[in-house]
């Protein structure tokens, strides 16, 4: 520690403290130690990349010169051996990249903190970085996979689901979001279907499709009645499955535009998502096409024709990734018992709601009530690109009296496009890996690629079932607003709730004014569904445990009377409006009426 000033001390332990083990010498330091990162990261690559090494010792002494710097970065010692300040400076001064800090510095965790110095003077509020995160985290899995210029990390809550049945397994369902009542609906719609969830994969391929262009319109008809014929897919399919072990060339849909080709390649995956995989085989196939037509000219390796990341009919016709359909038989009575309304309600304004709404509006692929509510928290707590909830939310909901007497309920979800992996991107992440470990389907298949990714598919529409059928409920029950003003709302505006005020379980008796209950019975004639039973010897998960050490099940939602969350006061319509208020703009008295178009 020689030629360190007491300021560089305290700051070399404070970086320390924060993010290696070694430093935590007690015991109960050592456990808060790992508490925060809890598995983050590994033990030896804590100490080994995070652990801030001895480069801004001087960080007390006023930085040095431009030139002194620059001939520091030139030397043998590099940028690692300038203080923080420095960099900055440099950063600042544009000889240092800020996107290059990490590999520059060779410490993410150093990189991160430094750019967000650089960062905070250009922001709207310089202290708007101050309740963004950036400890405590691996940021090497970060590096060259998920994110640049990182500047921390946004922590999103995650509730759980379940459990649910599916194809004889139970699931505790993740769900990563900000939306309140979505959970506690999914939960529902789970507890609702006792009988369990059937659900398959029915088609598997993810696509990439490169615009290219012939000389003329002729010649581009005649690629595409090349391409139609089985021994010359063989040709391109060949150089296609080179690029990889997994990528299996399935298909090859071309389309026609004057002269222009779009080339949709369909192939399997294996347990990833694929497209990189994909596009990498999408280029080998071109290339042994262009040996039979050398004046072909390859415009974009993606055409829109994929399509990736926005609606299209296509997709919602072809498929795109994973195509499920799931289903379940839901007894009348647990129609009426927990979901509070009846199957003829339900399946009228499924038909309403779905179709002829859906319809009019002229959607494709939304002939659902809110599926991509689901698997955009799914796809956030799993790793997975939230921003293909685009195509993967296509979903077509259908409901029906079922049974000799039409008490019961079938209702299905059948998804084209499901767009999942469990390997690459942002599955490596260690909490969106926890995440995928929870449903056992993390990483790739040991015995067969592909079934990983296929399993985690098969959760995410049977969870889109069970949110599909709780929403609807509430809406033919009409308890939908209400329910959302019990979850979405904090009374007389406090900002934090503390557990001793929450309820155990949102009441699913009408009758009662408490809110409090313990246990829904099971209808007559159904037998009860053990939600404790499901978990592992000394492990209840599921419901709240009590003071006797039994489990409660999970909270009924959509009930006439629903529990505010901070308390067992149950919030009634007059109560729930009369504390909004309107701004101008917003006020009825204030908006005029539209000119009719036939004045």
């Amino acid at each position: 520690m020689a030629g360190i000033g007491p300021l560089g001390i305290l700051r070399q332990r404070s970086r320390t403290r924060t993010v290696s083990f070694n430093s935590c010498r007690e015991e109960s330091a050592m456990a808060a130690c790992k508490e925060d990162r809890g598995t983050q990261t590994e033990k030896d690559k804590v100490q080994g990349v995070l652990t801030e090494e001895n480069n801004d010792a001087d960080e007390d002494k006023p930085p040095r010169s431009l030139e002194e710097c620059i001939a520091v970065i030139n030397s043998e010692a590099g940028a690692k051996s300038l203080s923080n300040q420095e960099i900055v400076q440099m950063v600042e001064k544009k000889h240092l990249p800020s996107y290059k800090l990490e590999s520059l510095l060779g410490n993410p965790l150093r990189a991160v903190g430094i750019r967000r110095t650089v960062v905070a003077p250009h922001t709207a509020n310089q202290g708007s970085m101050d309740s963004l995160p950036y400890d405590h985290y691996d940021y090497t899995k970060v590096m060259g996979v998920c994110c640049e210029n990182v500047i921390g990390y946004v922590p999103i809550p995650v509730g759980v689901a379940g459990p649910l049945l599916m194809n004889g397994k139970m699931y505790m369902v993740p769900m990563a979001t900000t939306e309140g009542c979505l959970v506690a609906s999914t939960n529902r719609g789970c507890r609702a279907m006792v009988n369990g969830v059937k659900s398959e994969v029915f088609r598997d391929g993810m696509t990439r499709a490169p615009s290219v262009r012939l000389p003329t319109a002729a010649q581009a008809t005649e690629v595409y009645m090349w391409t139609r014929k089985k021994e010359n897919f063989a040709v391109i399919k060949e150089g296609f499955d080179s690029t990889s072990r997994f990528a299996r060339l399935q298909d090859l849909q071309v389309g026609i535009a004057g002269r222009l080709l779009f080339m949709r390649f369909v192939a399997q995956t294996g347990d990833a998502m694929g497209m990189n995989m994909v596009s990498k085989g999408t280029e080998a196939g071109l290339k042994a096409l262009k040996k039979h037509f050398p004046e072909l000219e390859v415009l974009s390796v993606s055409g829109n024709y994929c399509v990736d990341k926005k609606p299209s009919a296509i997709n919602w016709i072809e498929g795109r990734g994973k195509s499920v359909v799931c289903e379940s038989v839901v007894p009348g009575k647990v129609v009426t018992s927990i979901l509070k309304t009846s199957v003829a309600a339900i399946v009228e304004a499924s038909v309403t709601k779905n179709l002829v709404g859906s319809s009019l509006a002229g959607s494709i692929g939304g002939n659902n009530a809110h599926a991509a509510n689901i698997i955009a928290a799914m796809f956030i707590a799993c790793g997975q690109d939230p921003a293909q909830v685009v195509g993967s939310s296509n979903c077509m909901t259908l409901m029906e009296a079922w049974g000799e007497k039409g008490d019961d309920l079938h209702i299905s979800v059948t998804m084209p496009s499901l767009e999942v992996g469990t390997v690459g991107g942002g599955t490596g992440l260690a909490p969106q890996s926890a995440c995928l470990t929870m449903l056992g389907v993390k990483g790739a298949h040991k015995d067969n690629p592909g079934e990983n990714a296929c399993q985690l598919a098969k959760i995410v529409a049977a969870t889109v079932l069970a949110g599909e059928l709780s929403l609807m409920s509430a809406l033919a029950a009409g308890h939908l607003v209400k329910s959302h003003l019990a979850h979405n709302r904090v009374k007389g505006g406090s900002s934090s709730l503390s557990s001793s005020t929450m309820p155990t379980t949102i009441s699913s008796d009408t009758s009662g004014t408490s809110g409090i209950t313990t246990t829904t019975p099971a209808p007559d004639g159904i037998s009860s569904t053990k939600f404790c039973d499901v978990q592992p010897s000394g492990k209840a998960s599921v419901g709240e445990v009590n003071s006797t050490n039994t489990c409660k099940p999970p909270a009924a939602v959509g009930d006439a009377k629903i529990n505010a969350m901070q308390g067992d006061t149950v919030v009634s319509d007059k109560d729930s409006t009369s504390n909004i208020v309107l701004s101008p703009c917003q006020d009825p008295a204030n908006i005029s009426v539209p000119h009719s178009r036939d004045r």
